[in-house]
Formats: structure tokens, sequence, C-alpha cells
């Protein structure tokens, strides 16, 4: 790997590590719609590296569209049960632990049982969709976060599988440091 290719991927990282999840989830209530809903994942960085790091994940399988396919329909169930109310305790941690887990996930090129890595995206997307169903309880909002989400998932899951071997795996740490930071401020 070149030199320049490792810079630009150290700044990406750090970049990434500037953000607060704090940041990504502030009032969306009182203007809650349809652009409110698709500016959320490309504001909120926890989102944004997991949609990625899925899309990502599904492209450097190979597996098609399946994983982001999964984490939209699963991600539509926990908006469905955030907007009726369900909590889920620790659920910040929870997310930025997702991020961590699919920059893993990336990073060792892991291949996993098609079940069982459907099982671990759709359960990530749960806890997406809970939090964005309290953050953003009106349809129209739900329609905006899921088509961006569509789209982020889409972009990752096409670059995971034109992305070189090394340079994915390089994401895949960046996108696992980056969660693990996210941890720590959750």
């Amino acid at each position: 790997m070149s030199a320049t290719l490792m810079r630009k991927t150290a700044a990406a990282a750090a970049l990434c590590l500037l953000a607060l999840p704090a940041m990504a989830h502030p009032g969306h209530g009182e203007s809650a719609g349809l652009l409110a809903g698709f500016a959320h994942p490309f504001t909120g960085i926890d989102h944004l590296l997991a949609m990625l790091g899925v899309g990502l994940w599904g492209g450097q399988q190979r597996r098609g569209w399946r994983q982001p396919a999964t984490f939209l329909g699963m991600m539509l169930l926990g908006a469905l049960a955030g907007m009726a109310g369900l909590t889920v305790p620790g659920l910040e941690t929870g997310i930025a632990a997702t991020v961590a887990l699919a920059g893993l996930a990336i990073a060792l090129a892991l291949a996993l049982p098609n079940w069982l890595s459907l099982g671990l995206v759709g359960m990530f997307a749960l806890a997406h969709g809970n939090a964005h169903g309290q953050e953003l309880p009106v349809a129209s909002a739900a329609c905006g976060f899921l088509l961006a989400s569509a789209m982020l998932l889409c972009a990752g899951c096409f670059t995971g599988q034109v992305l070189a071997g090394r340079v994915l795996r390089l994401a895949g740490v960046a996108i696992t440091a980056a969660g693990v930071v996210l941890m720590g401020l959750a």
C-alpha cells in the first residue's frame, strides 16, 4: 500500500473520530419530516459509518444485496417499535458497538454462514431503527431516513465489490476504530 493512500485513509479516520455521537441525534422532534429524516443518516456519524460498513461487508462477501436489504427491513421494524415507544437500555452504546463490529467484520474479511451474517446485520438494524423511530417519530421522517440509508448501503455494497482487498480491510480498521471511540463517548 502506498504511503499517500495510507495518509489519506488515516486523515479520513481522524475526521470520523472528531464527531460526537450526541451531535448526531439532537432535537429532531420539532422539525421531523421527510427532509429531516433524509438528512439524518448523513449527519450522524454513527449511522453513516454503520450503513457504509454493512454495505462494504456485504459487497466484500459477494452476497449481493442480501445484507443491505435485510438491514433496511429490520431497521423499519426497529423504527416502528421506537415510534410505538419501545426503548432499549444502552441503545447509544449498542449503536456504537454495531459500527465497531461492522468494521471488524470488514477488517477480518469475516465470512460467516449466510443465516448468521443476516441475523447479525438484522440486530444492528433493529438498534438503529429503534433510535430513529424514537427521534423521528413521524412516517415522513421514517421514509426519509430509509431512503438515505438505502443509498448509503448501496454505495457501501458497490464499493465493497470493487475496492481492493487491502484497502477494504484498512477501511474496516478505520471504521472499527471510530466505533470504539464512539462507544467510549456514548
